[in-house]
C-alpha cells in the first residue's frame, strides 16, 4: 500500500514519511504538484497527503482537478491554516479527513489507514465489476436475453412464449448463461444482473 505526500515543508514531509514507513506502508514525498504528477504511480491500494496552501496551485484547487479528471485517489488533507468552511469545502469534494497541524502521530495513522481501505474496497470493487463484466460478454445473444427475462421474474414458460422458443430451449440456454456467469443459484444470477445494471423490470 502506497502513501503518497505533498507537502512544501521539507522537514515535515521527512517527518511524516519515517513515521508511516516505521507502520510498514510504503511512501513517496513530493515537494510540489508537478513533482507528484510526474511520478509514474503503481496499481495499489494508495492515498494522498496534501497539503491545502503549496506554492502554485493549491491543494484544493489541485484536489478539484483530480476531481474534474476522474482520478480516484482518497485525499487526506493537511494545514496550519485550517479553518471550518476550508475543511467543509474539502470534504464535500470528497476529501476523507482534515488534519490541522500539528497533529498526533496516531491521529495521521489512523486518517491514513481509512483512506488506503477506503482505496483498497474501491479497487477490489472494480475488479470484481471487471470479472463480471467479463463474464457476461461471454454469453450468446440470446442467453443474455434469456438472463434478464428471468431475472425480471418470468419463468421459463413465460420467457418461451415471448421470445418464440420452446421452454427446453429455455432451460438450456439459462443454464449456460448461470454456468457462464458462475453464478451458484439462481438469486446470484439476479443479484449480477443488478450489478451489471440490466433491466430487471418485470417484462410480461
Amino acid at each position: 500500500m502506497n502513501v503518497y505526500i505533498v507537502d512544501d515543508d521539507a522537514p515535515l514531509r521527512a517527518a511524516i514519511s519515517s513515521l508511516l514507513r516505521s507502520v510498514g506502508l510504503r511512501v513517496f514525498d513530493f515537494g510540489s504538484v508537478p513533482q507528484f504528477l510526474a511520478h509514474q504511480r503503481e496499481e495499489a491500494a494508495s492515498c494522498l497527503l496534501l497539503d491545502v496552501r503549496l506554492q502554485g496551485i493549491s491543494g484544493l484547487e489541485f484536489q478539484a482537478e483530480l476531481n474534474r479528471d476522474g482520478v480516484s485517489l482518497p485525499v487526506v488533507f493537511m494545514t496550519g491554516h485550517g479553518d471550518i468552511p476550508m475543511s467543509v469545502r474539502a470534504m464535500k469534494a470528497g476529501a476523507l479527513d482534515f488534519l490541522a497541524k500539528p497533529f498526533r502521530d496516531q491521529d495521521l495513522i489512523d486518517a491514513v489507514n481509512s483512506a488506503l481501505e477506503v482505496d483498497r474496497g474501491r479497487r477490489q470493487h472494480n475488479q470484481a465489476q471487471h470479472a463480471l463484466q467479463a463474464c457476461y460478454q461471454s454469453l450468446t445473444p440470446r442467453e443474455r436475453e434469456i438472463m434478464a427475462l428471468a431475472a425480471s421474474g418470468l419463468m421459463n414458460k413465460q420467457i418461451a412464449g415471448q421470445v418464440g422458443t420452446s421452454e427446453i430451449t429455455v432451460k438450456i440456454h439459462r443454464g449456460n448463461a448461470m454456468r457462464k456467469m458462475q453464478a451458484r443459484t439462481f438469486a446470484d444470477l439476479v443479484r449480477m444482473a443488478e450489478a451489471l445494471g440490466i433491466d430487471t423490470a418485470r417484462k410480461g
